[in-house]
């Protein structure tokens, strides 16, 4: 069985360097996650982020400064406002794809939260689910692991298509603890 006392290394075709403390924190929220992806390939104001995510605009631009603080967003050209107003976009800059948090529970529950409240707001109807047990020793976990990684680092790669829909993927492998514990029948 893999758990925490027997980790397995994914070899990736993005090299990936760990995170600083900082970086890990700054990806250690499922509001700053959430963020990052609609920052991915439109520049928003703190006021537009604050809107679509329902939260307070002090609290939004206290997550976005973090965020540029870290390099995950960067500030574009200032602009006005319907009324005038200055207002300074935000746009993602891809950087928490080339990074390794670690196997720490706080970024895990960040991304499995920003999911879970991303998903929330679609129909399920329109999305593709699958779901699949396997058991593996820990190289074909490695393995399967790796494959999977490097699909996603050759997607990641590909330049957006401005006519495409934007969609999001999470993809959890984990240990199947219900099915591990009983005892395997011979």
């Amino acid at each position: 069985m893999i758990g925490k006392s027997q980790p397995v290394t994914l070899v990736a075709v993005t090299a990936r360097r760990p995170a600083t403390e900082a970086e890990a924190r700054a990806l250690a929220s499922a509001l700053r996650l959430r963020i990052l992806r609609l920052c991915l390939d439109r520049a928003r104001t703190n006021k537009e982020l604050a809107k679509l995510l329902a939260v307070n605009p002090a609290t939004m631009l206290h997550h976005v400064r973090t965020l540029v603080e870290t390099g995950f967003l960067v500030a574009e050209d200032e602009r006005r406002g319907s009324r005038g107003a200055r207002e300074l976009p935000y746009r993602a800059t891809g950087k928490s794809w080339t990074l390794s948090v670690g196997e720490g529970d706080r970024g895990s529950r960040a991304l499995l939260d920003a999911y879970l409240q991303e998903v929330a707001l679609v129909d399920l109807d329109t999305t593709f689910m699958s779901r699949l047990g396997l058991r593996l020793t820990d190289e074909e976990y490695a393995e399967l692991g790796t494959r999977l990684q490097n699909l996603l680092d050759e997607y990641q790669g590909r330049p957006d298509s401005p006519e495409g829909r934007a969609y999001s993927l999470f993809l959890n492998i984990h240990p199947d603890v219900t099915r591990d514990a009983l005892p395997v029948e011979e």
